[in-house]
């Protein structure tokens, strides 16, 4: 009798770490901001209570996770000096384990637009990236490393400014590195070489091309009509390039205005993408034909109400979800937009300029006020199931979910919250 307990509970165990997985780079293992990890829904009324929280220094970069480890990006002074850092910790107890330093940190612009919910906590914008052991960070300057994820130790750098002619932007780079098979994918403005595709395991370039000025946008990896490809939002709008050779296959023209911070976001063969100042959000169609591709506009729709800043909204079966407005500290709505026709289905206010990720098919979203909540993803109407306070301090950083936890940050503070289902016995 024991020992059929034991199989069964064994059983159990083997279903829930099947899906239990990593969160390697900003926007996740899919570029999009999802994950099939099952978690709990049923969160205690007083809310969750941590499993570890550690004081974080100034930066608005997400965590990553991968090898046991969640990385992010902190500023913080070395030798008097505030320097952009590569931080890891230990994911079971918040523990520190090693850093590496960037550079000296110079943002421009930035946190503290003189308003008291906008105030302080500048710093680092990208979001390190996990893969075969490496961690990889984008800096500030345009500066690319691969350190080794056990030790924080180089493996390869390039600084893009000096090897690929990279040109800089208001409030420097805020992307992250995007990585996909044996490739890192990064923008850097460099004249004829403004889009890299660079071997992780050796740093050195496995193609190149177009001019682009940059944004502070990720670029993000999808199959679109059977074709694995990698697309940039540029200044010049979207950009898709056969991620093998960096052959540019579409090219969707979008306005630029002053910063260009969210994702695009994919759905099928629409893809979407925003931005503030005005500019606002549309859609395309790719197609494949003939004749090659096309990227035909399905809609758009200018101004700032609907618009994501920097805030990548996720997709769910046809519908948008995620933070729409422009520098509406603390009052900003989550939105439910329709992505064919970017008609909008309902809006709910109090989120501010927070994110949002999709996660066993709920929505997961951390307010800019450090309010973390547990939505259904409907397009129906606004549902809520849960909420907890989770960080203090200013919240521009998208949450993550990985192996069981969910793992948070401000520009003060990190922690993890358990979410794993509970393991029953049948």
């Amino acid at each position: 009798m024991n020992i059929n307990r034991s199989l069964v509970l064994v059983s159990f165990l083997v279903a829930e770490s099947v899906v239990a997985a990593d969160w390697p780079q900003y926007r996740g293992s899919h570029s999009d901001g999802s994950s099939a990890e099952k978690i709990s829904k049923n969160w205690p009324e007083a809310g969750l209570k941590p499993v570890w929280k550690v004081a974080l220094t100034d930066g608005f970069s997400s965590f990553s996770s991968g090898s046991g480890k969640v990385f992010t990006l902190v500023n913080r002074p070395v030798d008097g000096v505030k320097r952009e850092t590569v931080l890891a910790l230990d994911a079971a107890s918040g523990k520190e384990l090693w850093t590496h330093v960037l550079g000296v940190s110079k943002y421009l612009g930035g946190g503290d637009s003189g308003t008291p919910e906008n105030s302080g906590g500048d710093g680092p914008r990208g979001t390190p990236a996990f893969a075969g052991g490496k961690v990889y960070s984008l800096s500030a300057g345009l500066s690319l490393v691969a350190l080794d994820a056990e030790t924080g130790k180089p493996a390869w750098s390039k600084n893009l400014v000096e090897d690929h002619g990279a040109k800089n932007i208001s409030w420097q780079n805020a992307a992250s590195p995007a990585i996909d098979g044996d490739l890192v994918f990064v923008a850097c403005g460099g004249e004829g070489q403004s889009l890299l595709g660079i071997d992780r395991s050796t740093g050195k370039v496995v193609w190149k091309g177009e001019s682009d000025a940059i944004t502070h946008a990720t670029p993000v990896v999808v199959t679109l009509q059977g074709q694995r490809q990698v697309i940039f939002f540029t200044q010049s709008g979207l950009v898709a390039c056969n991620t093998s050779d960096g052959k540019t296959l579409w090219r969707y023209k979008f306005p630029f205005s002053t910063s260009t911070a969210a994702s695009p976001v994919v759905s099928g063969d629409i893809v979407y993408c925003s931005a503030g100042y005005g500019v606002g959000s549309g859609a395309v169609q790719v197609a494949k034909g003939a004749d090659g591709w096309t990227a035909t506009e399905l809609w758009r729709t200018p101004g700032n109400e609907i618009c994501n800043h920097w805030s990548t909204p996720v997709v769910s079966d046809g519908y948008l979800y995620g933070m729409f407005s422009f520098k509406k500290y603390g009052s900003g709505p989550v939105k439910c937009i329709e992505i064919a026709t970017g008609k909008e289905k309902w809006s709910q206010a109090g989120f501010g300029a927070g994110n949002m990720i999709l996660v066993d098919g709920h929505l997961l979203a951390l307010g800019d006020a450090g309010q973390l909540v547990l939505l259904k993803a409907d397009p129906a109407g606004y549902r809520e199931l849960a909420r907890t306070r989770a960080l203090t301090g200013k919240c521009w950083s998208t949450p993550i979910v990985s192996n069981g936890r969910i793992f948070v940050r401000s520009t003060k503070e990190g922690a993890a919250f358990d979410v794993a289902p509970a393991v029953t016995l049948r």
